[in-house]
């Protein structure tokens, strides 16, 4: 059985204490709370303060928690909103599309998954929240780099790799295609970044109108697309869902 990283948990009950009792601790009562020497003790806290986790307080020297766990838990919380809001939504465009859903939000320079519903078929899939997307290839992706901004940043900056022939590499194509994806309300990737797949997806806004995920269908292009092109039912499809998401978030009529 794989062995407990010490300073890892001494780390954790010190945020523990921080987080529970008085509002700022000095060194001594927390070495003393813990049963840690104060060298210990002060080790950890200097590096928890590098890292945001805790503050010192000028003044008093005393500790308290930093403002890195508020953006943490914030983050926490908004993806934990989010899928919950959308969990009855995409069950029904699932069902409604008869392709696989995917809820999915920012995550350093790429989309992270984090609620996927099955094509509802008997053929075997494999669950894929946790996993990651690019933002310049894939429909999740694209739509959120059109309206979120520091998408937008991320995808400009980052290597933007051809994983097909038809994947978009070129800075003002990708930003024409942006711009595509705002005047119609949502994003395609038809073989941009697997061969014989395309997906449609459109952008989630929570209560101060602000991008905060996309959602999306994936599947075969023959049963996605028509002619060439994206069926626009199924468009339509994902456009009223998230638009449904987004008025559960708050986001009144989109």
């Amino acid at each position: 059985m794989a062995r407990n990283i010490q300073s890892l948990e001494r780390a954790a009950a010190m945020l523990r204490l921080l987080a529970g009792g008085e509002r700022r601790l000095g060194l001594s009562d927390i070495a003393s709370s813990l049963g840690l020497a104060k060298g210990t003790a002060h080790g950890i806290l200097r590096t928890l303060q590098q890292e945001g986790f805790v503050e010192q307080d000028d003044a008093s020297g005393r500790y308290q928690l930093g403002a890195e766990l508020l953006r943490l838990g914030t983050t926490y919380l908004d993806v934990h909103e989010l899928r919950a809001r959308a969990l009855v939504w995409t069950d029904d465009l699932a069902r409604s599309s008869g392709e696989s859903v995917y809820l999915g939000v920012l995550h350093q320079q790429g989309v992270l998954i984090v609620h996927h519903v099955f094509r509802p078929d008997d053929s075997r899939q494999v669950l894929e929240i946790g996993a990651m997307q690019p933002l310049h290839s894939t429909a999740l992706g694209k739509v959120l780099s059109a309206y979120d901004p520091v998408a937008h940043s991320e995808a400009i900056e980052a290597d933007r790799k051809a994983f097909t022939d038809r994947t978009v590499c070129e800075l003002d194509a990708f930003e024409h295609i942006l711009d595509m994806t705002r005047a119609r309300g949502y994003a395609a990737d038809v073989e941009e970044t697997w061969e014989g797949v395309a997906s449609v997806a459109a952008a989630i806004h929570d209560r101060r109108r602000m991008p905060v995920g996309s959602v999306g269908i994936t599947g075969a292009v023959e049963r996605l697309c028509r002619d060439g092109e994206l069926r626009p039912e199924l468009i339509a499809a994902v456009r009223d869902c998230a638009r449904a998401v987004s008025r559960d978030l708050g986001a009144g009529r989109f």
